[in-house]
């Protein structure tokens, strides 16, 4: 029921996104939404953390005591890591928007609310070759801050100074696994847009719990006494 939940969070905010682009006629920002999409998922993500966490310990999984503890997050260290990456978010949809500007502000094909045909010009493709490059850079800078650490401050009482570092830390240790899995997490959530969203009905459940696993085996080493 949990899982149910925190997904249809996903797919609504998803949905609201498309009506949204579609109804002012710019076709544009949802690519870079939609690209931007992955990046805000670990702030989702916290409603799994807790369910894995609780079935670790065996704790009772009713929604309403899993939405008291994400809720009550909110008065601790997580909103600062929170911002961090809703700032790079609409960072990268300001640079976005410069991109396209830079690429295709010139051309006569820019009528993005009619045709996506402007996106297969050579301009168009070197605009999506170049935007997917840097909307990567700012893809593995959330995911380094944020694969352990958002787990770790739900799970913590610590700083976001520490998770964040502790998170970069790993990433930096075992960048093929890292790169790997972020690499996953980014094909299974693009993936599962395409049926309407209702993809993420499945893939949120199964990578947010993956992820709380993930970081429970980093971490275990440093919990025994």
């Amino acid at each position: 029921m949990a899982d149910l939940f925190f997904a249809s969070f996903f797919v609504i905010a998803g949905l609201l996104m498309t009506g949204i682009t579609y109804a002012t006629g710019h076709t544009f920002w949802l690519i870079l939404a939609v690209m931007g999409f992955p990046l805000v998922g670990a702030l989702a993500a916290l409603g799994f953390y807790e369910v894995s966490r609780r079935r670790s310990l065996g704790e009772p999984l009713a929604l309403s005591q899993v939405m008291g503890v994400v809720w009550r997050a909110r008065t601790g260290q997580l909103p600062w890591l929170a911002v961090i990456i809703i700032v790079v978010f609409l960072f990268w949809f300001f640079l976005g928007h410069m991109i396209f500007a830079l690429f295709l502000g010139l051309s006569p094909m820019t009528n993005v609310s009619s045709s996506l045909d402007v996106f297969f010009t050579s301009e168009g493709l070197s605009m999506l070759a170049f935007g997917t490059a840097v909307g990567a850079v700012f893809a593995i800078v959330v995911f380094s801050i944020s694969v352990l650490g958002m787990p770790m401050l739900l799970d913590r009482d610590v700083d976001f100074m520490s998770a964040l570092l502790r998170s970069i830390v790993a990433v930096q240790e075992a960048p093929v696994v890292y790169l790997f899995w972020g690499v996953l997490i980014a094909a299974a959530t693009l993936a599962a847009m395409v049926p309407l969203f209702l993809g993420l009905f499945l893939v949120m459940p199964v990578l947010g719990h993956a992820t709380w696993h993930l970081y429970k085996a980093v971490t275990a080493p440093e919990e025994a006494p």
